[in-house]
């Protein structure tokens, strides 16, 4: 996916397009966004602006869980999605992003991390 560039593509007083003296760079590459699903661990890498990469994470099948009753972090599967509020097409899709509802082991698990621009899903556990 294309997308057009400012500063690139100018007109002539004629409305004519300007030929740019150079192509585009890498990290000025656009891409469709990455819904992050349930399966093996898999991430996306993309070059931005400075040399600095971009991590979006593709597919994960476990998540890092905070328990806030004995203040421990612990590495947990996820089992399955339950509730995508953000979205009701996620929720169909069972697409893991902010503020999704997942089931483990431990129990009930609130997404807090962003896996498509994070790279990694971090939650909280919920008390019920």
């Amino acid at each position: 996916m294309v997308k057009s560039l400012e500063n690139i593509r100018k007109r002539k007083h004629t409305g004519g397009l300007i030929k740019h003296t150079r192509s585009r760079r890498s990290d000025e590459k656009d891409s469709f966004s990455v819904d992050t699903l349930l399966g093996d661990h898999s991430i996306r890498v993309k070059n931005s602006r400075g040399g600095n990469i971009k991590v979006s994470l593709v597919s994960d099948n476990s998540v890092n869980v905070i328990d806030k009753s004995n203040n421990s972090i612990k590495k947990v599967a996820i089992t399955r999605v339950l509730k995508n509020p953000s979205n009701r097409d996620y929720e169909r899709r069972r697409v893991i992003t902010r503020g999704a509802i997942l089931d483990t082991e431990l129990g009930k698990v609130r997404v807090l991390s962003r896996p498509g621009q994070s790279g990694i899903i971090n939650g909280i556990l919920i008390s019920e």
